[in-house]
C-alpha cells in the first residue's frame, strides 16, 4: 500500500506542530489519576473538532470510534493512558506544569497527544481501510486498581471485541524516531505489599524487657529475600523489593512498639505470583511468632503479567520495519516493570511497545519518574505515524 504509507508519513509529518501544541498543553496541566477532569474535557473537545463520536467511560476516560469508509471489517483498538504523576516538575520550560506537585513525568502527555495525532490521520484516509478503530483515552495507569480494569468493566472492548489492541510508551534510552518491540512475556505482574510487625517497646539497655520490632523486622528483610534466592526457579525472574521502613517511635534508646514496611512482588508467571503470596504471609507469621513478635500482611493486588501476543507482535515489528526504515526498528529485552495495559493482553492479542522519545540534547538524566523528564518532541510524529499504520497499513 505505497500511497497509504505516503499519506500516513506525510499526514504524520504535517501534523507535528499541532501533535507538539497538544502534548505541551497536556504536558502543563496535568491531573492525577482518576482525577483527571479537565483531561477529559479537553480530549473530547479535540475529538470534537475532528468529527469523532465518543463515550464517556470509567468516570474520566473516553472511547472513540472511527469507522473505515470500505465497509465492515475488523475493529483494531489502541491506547493512551492519560494520568500523570505526583511529582513537582523541575524543568525550566514554557510548558511547565503548573499544577504543582503534580507532572507528567512518564510520557502520557506524549502517548495521549500522539493518539489524537493518529485519529486526526485516520481522519484523513478513511477511505483506505475498512472496519474500525477504537480509540481508549484511559485514566488511572499509575494508581491501583489500573485504569485499564475500569475501561474494561465499562465495555471498551465490547461490540464488537477487536481483534487486536496496540498500546505504546515513552522509552527515553531509545533516541526520537525509533521503535523497539518485545514478543511474548515482555512486563512483570506487579503487587503492593504492606507489613506491619508488633512488639513491645522499652529501654534501649534493657532489650531484654523488650520484645524489639526492628530487630525482628531485620530477619524479616532478610529471609523474605530467600523465597526469591532459594524459593523461586533461577530461570524464572522474580522480584521482592522493600522501598519503605519506618518505626512508630524509637530514638537513640528507645524500642519502638511496631515497624512498617511497603514494598513490591513482581514475577512473570501467574501461578507463582500466587504461591508467593501465600509463602510470604506463612513466613512472616511464622518468623515473627516465632521470635515473640506477630506481623500483619497485606498484599493489594495489582497488575497482572504483560504478555504480547507473538504473531501480532513480530507482524507489527515487520510493519514498523516497512514503516520507519529497519535501522529505526528494535527488539527489547524483559523488563520487571509493570503496566496496566497488561489486563488488555489477558482478554486479546495485544502489542505494547517503546517509542524513543530520547536526544544528544536531553542527555542521559532525564529519565521517567523523574521532576527532569522531558523528551524530544520529533517522537510525536512517529508516535502518531505508526500507531495509525499499525491499525490499518500492511506489511
Amino acid at each position: 500500500m505505497p500511497d497509504l504509507k505516503k499519506r500516513i508519513t506525510e499526514a504524520a509529518k504535517s501534523g507535528l506542530a499541532k501533535s507538539v501544541a497538544r502534548r505541551r498543553h497536556l504536558h502543563a496541566n496535568p491531573e492525577l489519576s482518576f482525577a483527571e477532569h479537565e483531561t477529559q474535557r479537553y480530549i473530547a473537545g479535540q475529538l470534537d473538532e475532528l468529527g469523532i463520536p465518543y463515550r464517556e467511560v470509567a468516570d474520566t476516560g473516553l472511547v472513540a470510534e472511527i469507522r473505515g469508509g470500505r465497509g465492515t471489517g475488523p475493529t483494531v483498538a489502541l491506547r493512551a493512558d492519560i494520568d500523570a504523576l505526583p511529582i513537582t516538575e523541575a524543568n525550566d520550560v514554557p510548558y511547565r506544569s503548573r499544577n504543582v506537585g503534580v507532572m507528567h513525568a512518564c510520557g502520557h502527555d506524549v502517548h495521549t497527544s500522539s493518539l489524537l495525532g493518529t485519529a486526526e490521520i485516520l481522519m484523513g484516509v478513511q477511505d483506505h481501510f475498512s472496519g474500525s478503530v477504537r480509540l481508549l483515552f484511559q485514566p488511572g495507569e499509575e494508581k491501583l486498581p489500573g485504569g485499564a480494569t475500569l475501561m474494561i468493566r465499562d465495555g471498551a472492548l465490547k461490540n464488537p471485541v477487536p481483534e487486536a489492541i496496540f498500546g505504546q510508551h515513552v522509552h527515553p534510552p531509545l533516541e526520537a524516531g525509533k521503535v523497539g518491540f518485545r514478543p511474548g512475556i515482555y512486563m512483570a505482574s506487579t503487587d503492593e505489599l504492606y507489613l506491619t510487625v508488633r512488639g513491645r517497646g522499652g529501654h534501649g539497655a534493657m532489650p531484654h524487657n523488650a520484645i524489639d520490632p526492628i530487630v525482628v523486622t531485620a530477619h524479616l528483610v532478610t529471609a523474605i529475600q530467600q523465597l526469591i534466592s532459594r524459593n523461586t526457579d533461577p530461570t524464572l525472574p522474580a522480584v521482592i523489593t522493600f522501598g519503605h521502613i519506618a518505626s512508630d517511635g524509637g530514638a537513640t534508646n528507645v524500642i519502638p512498639n511496631a515497624v512498617s514496611l511497603k514494598g513490591t512482588m513482581r514475577t512473570l508467571n501467574e501461578a507463582w505470583r500466587r504461591e508467593l503470596h501465600l509463602r510470604l504471609d506463612q513466613l512472616v507469621t511464622g518468623m515473627a511468632a516465632s521470635m515473640g513478635a506477630t506481623a500483619e500482611l497485606t498484599i493489594a493486588n495489582g497488575y497482572p503479567f504483560l504478555k504480547n501476543d507473538e504473531a501480532l507482535t513480530r507482524r507489527a515489528f515487520g510493519q514498523a520495519r516497512h514503516f520507519l526504515g529497519e535501522d529505526r526498528v528494535v527488539e527489547l529485552p524483559i523488563r520487571m516493570t509493570g503496566e496496566d495495559f497488561a489486563f488488555y493482553t489477558h482478554h486479546l492479542p495485544a502489542c505494547f511497545y517503546r517509542l524513543g522519545v530520547g536526544s544528544a540534547a536531553l542527555g542521559a538524566e532525564r529519565p521517567v519518574h523523574t521532576d527532569t523528564f522531558d523528551v524530544d518532541e520529533k517522537c510525536l510524529e512517529t508516535g502518531s505515524g505508526l500507531m495509525a499504520w499499525l491499525a490499518v497499513g500492511g506489511e
